[in-house]
């Protein structure tokens, strides 16, 4: 029997599983590390957490099954993307990450539309500037921190950064480096005219991989550290959502994922490059050699529950901790006694600013509506309402791409029975759950599999790994009291953008 490993290093923790070829899980673990926010809209994390995360797990998911490491047929990596890893010319990290969710770059994404022009930078990389991508934060850094930029001699993505530690090997893949804004993605390597015209030393980019290629080995260093065979192939992997769709069976055409986690996603997967010419959804090369996805981003998806959670939840965490379930679980049950549309009350989950489709990371969370008669359980559906209406909205973008998305999963916090029938309901079209729950890691392994010659292709060994779980139907009736709130819900933002200019600058 060969297993194959699948590493997923997040925002929050890295996870790590161990499965055999069919995609059984046999072995997992996890590990948290901090973010730091320094200032109001900076995140920044230290690599290092990473790599202590991603040793600790593997070493775990080993012991745990009694696995030989012989008998580890490749590895596969998922990350969280856009991070900005900065190496000086002895390969140590010149300062701590600033990760996908930071929002210090607002000056650059400016500096860009006007020295380079939104249009070209469409045409170049396939998306407009973003202040969450990489290319906007290492502009801050030359700007801001000039001595750090000095010192650069290599740039990479938080899981190539952990790739470097395993392997001593610099490679990136083509899902994972689209969202750097630096690829050409309809070529999937580098855009050499735009790192031109910015003075960007070519060299500073590893090399370009597609996800199922082996890209590097283990070494002598990475097997010390994590308990891994010297030689064991590590495939290109994934930024974390190509790597979901590959873990939920999102491959072929017709297919899309929702996932919930800290940030919210729709992604769906294209056998043709299409662009949105306003920019408000993302084009990425996917994770299947010759084929691209098209992905919307809610900033503060899953953050929005969590933060509501932690701020005024107490009385549910502690009857959640004396009963042993899941806090989120009792706050589904809380928001189910409430109507559809919360009466009246709508959140908008705009806390760490928002991309799709506004673009804008000035903007901050409204509750709009809020009375004396709404609850801890309306504020509680309110927030999930909100969240799901920002799925939507790209899920209706892509439509209008006409992109026909036939086939709905859901992941993350998504999955839940409740959340999945409000997207049913919402979306107006069947959403389905995994089972097991796939997701990133799962993701990475299959990629791994194929890398290491047990599967020949991705959608085959999808086929052979994923297996759907139940569906929720949408119901007519809730589908249109949920298109009624969604239509006042998208004309708030429009209403507020001149107000929230404002607060910035008080």
């Amino acid at each position: 029997m060969r297993y194959v490993l699948g590493i997923d290093i997040g925002t929050s923790a890295t996870k790590t599983g161990l499965y055999r070829e069919d995609g059984t899980e046999v072995a997992q673990a996890s590990a948290a590390y901090p973010l730091y926010q320094p200032q109001n809209g900076w995140a920044e994390q230290d690599p290092e957490d990473w790599w202590e995360a991603v040793a600790k797990t593997i070493r775990e998911v080993l012991k745990q099954s009694g696995v030989p490491a012989a008998a580890v047929a490749g590895v596969g990596m998922s990350g969280q993307m856009h991070g900005l890893v900065m190496l000086d010319e002895h390969n140590q990290v010149i300062r701590p990450s600033i990760i996908w969710c930071d929002q210090r770059t607002g000056e650059e994404v400016t500096w860009l539309n006007e020295h380079v022009g939104r249009d070209r930078l469409i045409e170049l990389t396939a998306n407009p500037p973003v202040t969450g991508f990489t290319l906007a934060k290492l502009l801050w850094v030359r700007r801001n921190e000039p001595d750090h930029y000095a010192r650069c001699r290599k740039i990479l993505l938080p899981k190539d950064y952990i790739r470097f530690r395993l392997t001593g090997q610099f490679a990136t893949e083509v899902s994972d480096a689209s969202g750097m804004q630096l690829l050409d993605v309809s070529r999937r390597d580098w855009s050499l005219p735009l790192l031109k015209q910015l003075d960007i030393d070519p060299a500073w980019l590893a090399p370009v991989y597609e996800s199922p290629v082996v890209s590097a080995r283990v070494d002598q260093a990475g097997a010390q550290a994590c308990g891994l065979l010297v030689g064991t192939p590590v495939v290109g992997g994934a930024g974390d959502n190509a790597a979901a769709a590959v873990g939920t069976g999102v491959v072929t055409e017709g297919r899309a994922f929702t996932t919930i986690g800290t940030s919210g996603v729709v992604f769906a997967h294209t056998n043709q490059m299409k662009v949105d010419p306003r920019g408000r959804v993302h084009t990425f090369c996917c994770a299947v050699p010759g084929a691209w996805h098209i992905m919307s981003v809610t900033q503060g998806a899953g953050l929005s529950l969590s933060w509501f959670r932690d701020q005024f939840c107490q009385n549910l965490s502690a009857e959640a901790a004396q009963k042993g379930e899941s806090v989120y679980r009792l706050m589904d049950d809380l928001a189910a006694r409430i109507p559809a549309g919360s009466d009246r009350l709508i959140y908008l989950p705009y806390l760490m600013g928002e991309r799709t489709p506004w673009l804008d990371p000035d903007c901050r969370g409204v509750f709009f509506g809020l009375s004396a008669m709404h609850t801890q359980a309306h504020l509680i559906r309110a927030v999930m309402e909100g969240v799901t209406f920002s799925q939507l909205d790209g899920l209706n973008i892509m439509r209008g791409l006409d992109l026909n998305v036939e086939d709905m999963r859901a992941t993350g916090g998504g999955a839940s029975p409740f959340w999945r029938q409000m997207l049913a309901d919402i979306y107006d079209c069947p959403v389905s759950r995994l089972e097991p729950n796939g997701g990133p890691a799962l993701g990475a392994a299959i990629l791994a599999a194929v890398g290491a010659g047990i599967y020949p292709d991705v959608p085959t060994a999808c086929a052979k790994t994923v297996q759907l779980g139940e569906s929720s139907q949408p119901d007519p009736a809730l589908t249109q009291a949920y298109q009624k709130t969604y239509r006042l819900y998208d004309q708030l933002y429009p209403l507020l953008q001149p107000a929230f200019a404002q607060l910035k600058q008080l």
